[in-house]
């Protein structure tokens, strides 16, 4: 019972939240998707399927932030890397057929009136998300408050455009919404100087 056993249950339990959800996710379903023995789910996460959610779900958080900070060490212009974002989106879903979403997304859709803990975990992802972004729009110029706005538009936008692709089987509203945003995002920092 190595960690990489425990990180074989993290990454199955990610793919598995993606496309079919948290509540549509057995243990069983996890275990065999990770190849690792029963017995060592409970050894790496006492606190059951809740446990593991949340450090999936925190841990998914991690990764998608990482992506939009390596995207941002590579740019000097935010809207591009708000553009390069969702066509990453819009590349693994097409790799996925459609069947992938975002993790986080999908067990805050619904676990926001189920379970606290993935509600608040949920909560705390997003708000690092909005942070992140934040913090690059301020330096581009914009006020704190004006920057956090537009993080939660931006974030919103992405979410909600992830969900009408994956829907429709189509990346238009990835792309749409990518460019839109983008365009906020330039007219913003050009009304702030």
């Amino acid at each position: 019972m190595t960690d990489g056993t425990r990180e074989r249950f993290l990454d199955a339990s990610a793919r598995l939240f993606r496309r079919q959800g948290y509540a549509g996710t057995g243990l069983k379903l996890i275990t065999a998707e990770s190849g690792a023995p029963w017995g060592s789910l409970y050894h790496h996460f006492p606190g059951g399927k809740e446990e593991l959610g949340v450090a999936t779900i925190t841990r998914s958080g991690r990764r998608y932030e990482k992506v939009l900070h390596n995207l941002a060490a590579e740019a000097t212009d935010t809207a591009q890397i708000i553009e390069d974002y969702f066509q990453l989106s819009v590349e693994a879903l097409a790799a996925s057929d459609y069947a992938d979403g975002c993790p986080v997304a999908t067990v805050a859709l619904e676990a926001a009136s189920t379970n606290e803990a993935l509600r608040h975990c949920c909560a705390e992802v997003f708000a690092s998300w909005q942070l992140a972004l934040a913090e690059r729009l301020e330096a581009d110029g914009l006020a704190p408050d004006a920057a956090a706005e537009l993080a939660v538009f931006a974030l919103a936008t992405f979410e909600g455009a992830v969900m009408l692709s994956r829907t429709a089987r189509d990346p238009g509203p990835l792309r749409v919404s990518a460019r839109l945003t983008a365009r906020a995002i330039r007219t913003a920092i050009a009304t702030s100087r």
